[in-house]
């Protein structure tokens, strides 16, 4: 009998005591650069800096995503929005069911699972019914006795909302900073008005920073401080102009502060108190706590763990998404080594800003596009305003951390363009990237099924479509053959990027004006508009 219960030991999941508690604490919309322990020194984040003392500190933490409902989806299920068809903002696509959550893999393993109390992960599903307790009073205090829990905390009271006008107007005056010797970053235009929103938001910091102690003052008094894995980061960058829904690392740079009491340190390979410098990213939580618990990777996740038994070795590069945002379209990726950056912008025929009319209720923001369009502004300041934007971006983000100047035509950084170049190229077609197939397009073409679906399907030229993407963006005035031929393809999306290689030529592209108009009744919808925009731009 003792050999038999030997034997079950080894074969059945670590009992619940043998599992460590983990406590989940997300803030909305801060980048790292506004907490103290981050390198600003006039933030005022004492809970926090203290938590990154005994801690971790992840001084290359990407939100792959620069907006909340992407980002959570890529979270939650360990995996790229764009694989999923998640990465439009509040999109609410179906996903195949071969993704699961990490909630579904800690719950079968015992653990209590409570979200207190943000969903929204942007795909079609019951997001509540995901958790044990899901709502406001959500709580690891309600878990069955001698459960191991996850809890997670999502604060948001730094969230861009905070700055509309009409409520900073209310703390005008009233804050901890003066607007004249608040310190604005570079990529800001020195505004009255950015001034004083920047100072009402670092007391926002400052109040996020007193939630966060008092979360881990309960857990203390609760005695399970010893117990408890601590993960504290935000969901993305922001608030402020520039930050949220960039792929600058105002918007994906993320502080990300893990800390392991000391029954459990030999789940990482780094001391306490260190600044790890190896790049992680928001796909790589899911792997991250299914390891902490003891449990490999799932084969739907492209994360990998950097905590735990099953702890992998770090990429080379981390991917960046961003297209749609509310009711603003685009598609811009990127990848960055946490030392250069490169970004492709794949519809370069908008403006660089706004992304969303939503944070236009700043002051900041809404005082930054008037200042520009009186002609008060010049270089960077003026130009992400305007259109054709740069199809190309390279930052060296040691040189220029706030990445203002581009390089991608430095011919001195040539070849380390053309590799990232090719870098990203190849991630897109790895992950088989949605995102080249319009969105518009999607339900006519998944009918009851999935997108992931229809970009693997046999007969679909997804790696095609990628190349074609990046041909149709590929600077300069003279079609490719591949786009050229494009016009007639059977694949709509391939369609779609031919008339828009034309319509960010505009008038270079009028060789093309027949098929254009071919394309003007195409039966797909952004099909049809792109080549009609086109040849108002080649005729206007």
């Amino acid at each position: 009998m003792k050999k038999f219960l030997c034997v079950l030991a080894l074969i059945l999941p670590a009992a619940a005591a043998e599992l460590p508690n983990i406590l989940w604490i997300t803030s909305e919309d801060n980048s790292a650069h506004w907490i103290g322990c981050y390198g600003n020194p006039q933030a005022s984040t004492p809970r926090i800096d203290k938590l990154a003392e005994g801690g971790l500190r992840f001084t290359r933490a990407y939100s792959n995503g620069p907006v909340c409902a992407v980002a959570r989806s890529t979270i939650l299920m360990g995996a790229y929005a764009p694989t999923m068809g998640t990465q439009h903002m509040r999109s609410r696509h179906p996903i195949p069911t071969s993704f699961r959550p990490y909630v579904s893999y800690l719950r079968e393993a015992g653990y209590y699972c409570t979200n207190n109390s943000k969903t929204d992960y942007n795909f079609l599903g019951d997001d509540a019914a995901l958790w044990d307790e899901c709502s406001g009073k959500a709580h690891y205090r309600n878990r069955p006795e001698g459960k191991p829990f996850i809890a997670v905390f999502n604060l948001t009271g730094t969230h861009e909302s905070k700055l509309f006008a009409s409520k900073a107007k209310k703390k005008q005056g009233q804050t901890r900073l003066k607007p004249d010797e608040v310190v604005l970053p570079p990529s800001q235009p020195d505004l009255p008005e950015m001034r004083e929103d920047t100072v009402i938001y670092h007391d926002l910091i400052t109040g996020m920073d007193k939630q966060v102690g008092k979360l881990l003052d309960e857990l203390e008094q609760a005695g399970l401080a010893d117990d408890t894995i601590i993960f504290y980061h935000s969901d993305h960058g922001g608030a402020m102009a520039r930050g949220k829904r960039y792929l600058q690392d105002s918007g994906v740079r993320v502080p990300m502060i893990v800390h392991l009491p000391e029954k459990w340190r030999h789940l990482a390979p780094f001391k306490p108190g260190s600044s790890v410098e190896e790049p992680i990213a928001f796909v790589d939580l899911a792997p991250t706590v299914l390891s902490i618990a003891g449990i490999a990777t799932p084969k739907s996740m492209q994360g990998r763990a950097f905590l735990g038994s099953h702890r992998a070795a770090p990429r080379e590069f981390e991917f960046l998404f961003a297209d749609r945002f509310e009711d603003t379209p685009g598609m811009r990726r990127g990848i960055t080594d946490g030392k250069f950056k490169y970004i492709r912008c794949f519809s370069p025929h908008l403006p660089g800003a706004p992304y969303s009319s939503y944070p236009m209720k700043h002051s900041s923001w809404k005082a930054w596009q008037e200042a520009a369009s009186e002609g008060k502004l010049k270089g960077y300041h003026y130009d992400i305003w305007q259109t054709p934007q740069p199809v190309e971006l390279l930052f060296d983000l040691q040189a220029d951390p706030w990445e203002i100047r581009n390089l991608a035509g430095d011919p001195e950084h040539s070849g380390r363009l053309a590799t990232m170049r090719e870098r990203l190229r190849k991630q897109m077609v790895e992950t088989h990237d949605t995102g080249v197939v319009p969105e518009d397009m999607w339900e006519e073409l998944a009918k009851d099924g999935t997108i992931h679906a229809v970009v693997r399907a046999e007969g679909f030229d997804h790696a095609g479509l990628v190349n074609l993407a990046f041909d149709a963006t590929t600077s300069g005035d003279a079609l490719p053959d591949s786009v050229r031929l494009a016009f007639s393809s059977k694949l709509p999306a391939a369609r779609y990027w031919a008339a828009t290689a034309c319509l960010i030529r505009g008038k270079s592209a009028a060789s093309a004006v027949e098929d254009l108009e071919r394309l003007s009744s195409d039966p797909l919808k952004p099909v049809s508009e792109a080549a009609k925009a086109a040849l108002a731009s080649i005729r206007k």
